[in-house]
């Protein structure tokens, strides 16, 4: 940040230094090569441009015009006979009028090119005479109408660009949605699936053995809580599904994978042409579904990721049971987010979206030491150590 503003000041003060030097020169060349003078000034102004434009937009307008004034005695002594090249200084000016109506708001804008118009037309009535005032007097409103339409429809295409990539990740928001969506179908299904059978034994048992008959209400109850816990913490922050989704759209009723699927899925990504070496620390445990099956689905698309994009030919999953959160951490020593193209997808969205809904924490981002990483960390609702006596 200080560099760029010293470069700022710096370029500012070479400006008007380079102004100066065509003022004092103006008895010894053309307005034209005053003009072409100014156009070339006024790429000293890029560092002010980029961090004020409004302040640039000012300095080249009282560049051009001290150009045009301080030279105007020297055309009319008949020393420098290009009258209409002396005008054409302003062209430095509309540059940087086209570049503040592409970045600046409306409001700024108008008020920029009101300026501008204002300055550039007094310069020309005061001291343009003749057939040189009629020329000036239509080629400078030209030149700026020409400088804001290249201005404006920078604006347009740059927020249109814009709005296409919201409009990308909210369909991708959506879809991710939808797909977890399913996923807690196919987890509340699996749980129904077991409180039913449990019901059953307990009703055939109850009367002739009572102690198997309290078991199996001790695992309706922990699993009707489990699922439970995971409903609440996930569908309160669905969206509403789209209307038009299909049946075929539905995933098949399967249990859902967990970290327990992590070394399968690590072999299937080494015949993929990855070695992938996992590592878990801390109490292993049985986690909630949704959370066991989140952890999954990022270290899934991390590992995608790794194929598709990074370039090596291993990575390292780092899986922590923490008391209160589970962390996940997949690190390759690959091309890293420059030169993939991950940085485009809507893999990282997807994890961000999962994260979220869980409440816990993602980040993902190239290394200092080279590589990229992925890691987040899931908060975990409480013990579930009985959920599993249960089943």
């Amino acid at each position: 940040m200080t560099r760029t503003k010293a470069a700022a000041w710096a370029g500012g003060a070479l400006y008007l230094l380079m102004v100066g030097l065509l003022v004092g020169g103006a008895t010894r060349a053309s307005g034209t090569v005053h003009a072409v003078g100014s156009l070339l000034a006024v790429s000293l102004l890029l560092s002010v441009v980029r961090r004020k434009p409004q302040l640039a937009l000012a300095m080249a307008l009282f560049g051009s015009t001290a150009v045009v004034v301080g030279t105007a005695d020297s055309l009319h002594d008949g020393l420098a006979p290009s009258y209409q090249g002396q005008f054409l200084s302003f062209l430095a000016a509309d540059l940087v009028l086209g570049y503040v109506v592409a970045t600046c708001t409306r409001r700024a804008s108008i008020v920029a090119v009101a300026a501008s118009t204002a300055v550039q037309l007094l310069v020309i009535g005061l001291f343009a005479h003749g057939d040189s005032l009629t020329v000036n007097a239509v080629i400078a409103p030209l030149a700026m109408a020409a400088a804001c339409m290249a201005g404006l429809l920078n604006r347009e295409r740059r927020e249109h660009a814009v709005a296409l990539r919201s409009q990308e990740v909210d369909k991708a928001v959506t879809a991710e949605r939808l797909r977890i969506a399913r996923e807690l179908h196919d987890m509340v299904a699996h749980s129904i699936g077991i409180i039913a059978i449990q019901a059953g034994v307990g009703s055939r048992v109850i009367q002739t053995q009572p102690a198997q008959a309290r078991e199996a209400l001790r695992a309706i109850e922990a699993t009707s809580r489990e699922t439970l816990s995971g409903l609440r913490r996930t569908l309160v922050s669905l969206r509403q599904a789209d209307r038009g989704a299909t049946v075929s759209e539905q995933s098949p009723l399967a249990p859902s994978p967990g970290l327990a699927d992590v070394e399968r899925l690590a072999a299937a990504t080494a015949d993929a042409g990855v070695r992938v070496d996992v590592r878990r620390s801390g109490q292993e445990r049985p986690l909630p579904a949704d959370i066991d099956l989140s952890a999954y689905r990022i270290v899934q698309e991390a590992l995608t990721n790794v194929v598709r994009h990074a370039g090596t030919g291993r990575c390292r999953v780092d899986i922590d049971y923490g008391d209160e959160e589970l962390s996940v951490e997949v690190v390759d020593d690959g091309r890293g987010v420059a030169e993939n193209g991950s940085a485009h997808g809507f893999g990282i969205v997807g994890m961000r979206e999962r994260v979220g809904l869980l409440h816990g924490r993602l980040s993902a981002g190239p290394r200092p030491e080279g590589g990229f990483r992925v890691a987040a960390q899931l908060p975990l609702p409480g013990p579930v150590g009985v959920l599993v006596e249960a089943r």
